[in-house]
């Protein structure tokens, strides 16, 4: 399909802490508090107002509101000498409010200013907040966002998500994730917008595309593998405790990229990741990798099932096996702990000899011995 991969850095500088956000009616209250505590703490803040013709207006309203504060105003139909005059005179802090429009936008670095109050968020784009909010915690001090809309004026649908959406992803590294959202409130072509974009939802992009290059593939007259994936159902504790990873997110991309390793390496290569990023793993997290090794082992086998019951271990073999015959019956004569089941003879029955995580090691070695 020609669809890229792409790498996406996460990581925040170094003390970097995230824009604390807060989406709400107008309130003339909160607007004076959040202005007031940041002034308190020596700070200087950005009020967003997007509309020329009412700005010098606004800047009226906010000297009743808020008489102690000293605040200009900035926007592009200003004459450029005077425009410069007034944001030098704001980044060496002579005023404590900066009034204007979307100017600010992009391309400034002011890290004595950690809040940023948006006038009429609601008329905003997705991607213009995302922007606006980023002029702020660009230091090692906590920041704010404040989006204001109308009281008692209904909002769009639109507006709704993309307000919800600023909301949401307010933690440090997540604009890839707001311009998939931004994507996904607009649409985005053929390809991952609407027409199509129900089916990819269904499914998962990662095996939507595997689906799509093995459909391509067959279409071709070229060979396609087969995805087998065994089920592994085993008494045993095994979890991402909080004290290990303690970020979800986190737990969940490496519950994911655990469950989906094809083989035994691929496992080993995730051990080491983990290990590197978050120091020696405790003994849930080595159980989990273990059933893991047990997994990757049974699938590339197309063992069917792998089940544990009260007293023993069923394993389940079908006919598309790739298990060794030859060596699969010297293991049944030879090891007192394997048997057939007599009223299934496509399971195994093994009963290993130790619990925990002893008993993993013990099937993995057999599951090598006949692989």
């Amino acid at each position: 399909a020609g669809i890229r991969d792409l790498s996406i850095i996460t990581t925040p500088p170094e003390n970097r802490q995230s824009i604390e956000t807060y989406v709400m009616e107008d309130n003339p209250d909160i607007l004076r508090m959040a202005i007031v505590r940041e002034i308190e703490r020596e700070g200087q803040v950005f009020f967003v107002h997007n509309r020329v013709q009412t700005i010098d207006a606004q800047s009226v309203l906010l000297e009743k509101l808020v008489p102690e504060a000293t605040i200009c105003v900035a926007h592009g139909q200003m004459n450029e000498h005077e425009l410069e005059e007034i944001m030098i005179d704001f980044l060496n802090r002579r005023y404590d409010i900066l009034i204007s429009t979307t100017i600010i936008e992009s391309g400034l670095d002011m890290p004595n200013v950690n809040t940023i109050i948006i006038n009429r968020a609601d008329t905003f784009g997705l991607s213009q907040l995302y922007q606006l909010k980023g002029r702020v915690g660009r230091s090692i001090r906590k920041a704010y966002a404040y989006l204001f809309y109308p009281r008692h004026t209904p909002l769009t649908e639109e507006a709704q998500k993309r307000l919800n959406v600023i909301a949401e992803y307010s933690e440090l590294g997540s604009g890839f994730k707001v311009a998939m959202k931004d994507l996904e409130i607009r649409g985005a072509g053929n390809i991952l917008g609407v027409e199509q974009s129900g089916n990819i939802m269904e499914v998962g992009f990662d095996l939507y595309t595997q689906m799509l290059e093995e459909e391509v593939r067959r279409l071709k007259g070229e060979e396609t593998g087969s995805y087998f994936r065994t089920p592994v159902f085993l008494k045993t504790d095994f979890y991402i405790p909080d004290n290990y990873i303690n970020d979800e997110r986190q737990k969940i991309e490496f519950y994911k990229r655990f469950e989906s390793c094809e083989n035994e390496p691929e496992v080993d290569e995730l051990e080491k990741e983990l290990i590197d990023r978050f120091g020696e793993p405790p003994p849930e997290v080595f159980v989990l990798i273990e059933l893991e090794r047990i997994r990757s082992l049974a699938s590339s086998l197309h063992i069917d099932e792998i089940m544990e019951d009260s007293r023993s271990i069923r394993i389940k073999i079908t006919e598309k096996t790739t298990v060794d015959t030859n060596r699969l019956i010297k293991q049944i004569t030879s090891n007192k702990r394997l048997s057939l089941d007599p009223r299934d003879k496509s399971t195994l029955i093994f009963t290993p000899e130790e619990s925990g995580e002893k008993k993993l090691q013990e099937l993995k070695k057999w599951l090598q011995q006949i692989s």
